[in-house]
């Protein structure tokens, strides 16, 4: 049975959503699920923008044949060809085989290398062309690494519907809303959409920067994602206010974000005392995750929200707790930056977190770390908590002077 919604008087939604996913690139955990879509208007000329996951594909092809309603498909937008927007395009092809696929030169590289039957389909298209389907004229718009390198978007001149690709997304399956004014995105949909971004987009923050400059040269009254809710021109602000911050690295919160790594419940003792002394200060964004516990995308997205984090490790075979370091590793490789970072330390007989954990921030772009550090010798004293004190204090006169 198909399941559709309309966008505009000739668009139509034909997605799918999945809760049977529990891995997103078999890495982030998507617990409400996500929504892949794919769109299809109706012209003179019929054109589907996209294709979703095989997961999902027999609900696609049952919406494609209902919106279709007898009429031949005769174009296929392919704007990004990661296989959870591209796994559908041979099983179109083989239904359809009249149907042109317009993309570009990368695009269809990358269509034949995952075995794609595209060879006299082709309409290849650059920056700046266009193509007209009747009433709709459309052109596309290159968005390199955002976040593959032959991602495109696809404006439609006519109604100002964008097409953004992996642009604007975020996890979470739809289950019947569709729009962003059908929900209460900063309620339910942020934190989705931060982790989404951060960990799927944040590495390539000037390539994000470059194609919101492109959008503001054209007049936007619809955006339509391959993943999330569809945006309306009134709430475009605050989306783009979001993916600005993100995409220069700047944060959301001026606030603290603690991770910890505890053996055997010392240094977590430790991280909660801090957290204490810190809301006594009067500082209420506050956030604390065990790095044990706590999967490490969630840890990126919040460390992009907050401005302060404090980096609380045991020492480990003389080194980083290993949960820590891969938080700090994958924070290097999504290019995190213009943070001030606070360093707690743990061990009982050589304690040598503090100094690997600053040493790796070095490494990184325009990372503040704050003089005072704490060492916990196997569990607080009043030595350690004289240390903790002093950095509470030099944390929040950080926060007092970002």
């Amino acid at each position: 049975m198909y399941n559709v919604r309309k966008v505009t008087d000739d668009l139509y939604w034909i997605g799918a959503n999945d809760h049977r996913l529990a891995l997103f690139e078999n890495i982030h955990p998507i617990p409400r699920g996500v929504s892949y879509n794919a769109y299809l208007l109706l012209d003179e000329k019929t054109v589907l923008f996209d294709t979703i996951d095989w997961s999902a594909g027999r609900q696609f092809l049952e919406n494609i044949e209902a919106v279709l309603d007898g009429r031949a498909l005769d174009y296929l937008v392919v704007n990004h060809v990661e296989p959870d927007h591209a796994a559908s395009i041979q099983e179109v092809l083989i239904r359809y085989p009249k149907i042109k696929v317009i993309s570009n030169e990368k695009a269809f590289m990358l269509m034949r290398q995952f075995g794609f039957g595209v060879d006299g389909h082709e309409d290849e298209v650059k920056e700046g062309d266009t193509r007209s389907f009747g009433k709709h004229e459309v052109t596309f718009v290159s968005a390199p690494m955002v976040h593959w390198p032959e991602a495109m978007v696809t404006y439609d001149l006519t109604n100002g519907v964008l097409f953004s690709a992996d642009a604007f997304g975020s996890f979470g399956a739809l289950d019947g809303k569709l729009f962003s004014d059908e929900v209460d995105f900063d309620r339910d949909w942020i934190d989705d959409a931060r982790r989404y971004y951060t960990n799927i987009v944040g590495k390539y923050g000037p390539h994000v920067q470059a194609l919101l400059k492109k959008a503001q040269t054209v007049d936007i009254k619809i955006v339509c994602p391959l993943h999330g809710p569809v945006w309306k021109a009134k709430d475009l602000g605050y989306l783009v206010d979001k993916y600005d911050k993100w995409s220069r690295y700047e944060p959301e919160e001026n606030g603290v974000m603690i991770v910890y790594a505890s053996m055997y419940g010392n240094m977590e003792s430790a991280a909660q005392l801090l957290a204490t002394k810190l809301a006594e200060k009067g500082v209420d964004k506050l956030a604390v995750y065990d790095v044990s516990n706590t999967h490490v995308s969630h840890l990126i997205a919040e460390s992009f929200k907050y401005s302060h984090i404090v980096l609380a490790s045991v020492t480990y075979n003389l080194g980083i707790y290993p949960l820590m370091h891969n938080y700090l590793m994958d924070m290097k490789a999504l290019n995190m930056q213009k943070r001030t970072v606070a360093i707690m330390e743990g061990g009982s007989w050589a304690p040598k977190a503090g100094q690997l954990m600053e040493e790796f921030l070095d490494g990184m772009k325009q990372m503040t770390v704050l003089n005072e550090k704490v060492t916990v010798l196997s569990t607080l004293n009043e030595s350690s908590e004289m240390e903790m004190d002093q950095m509470v204090e030099a944390i929040v006169e950080s926060l007092r002077d970002a």
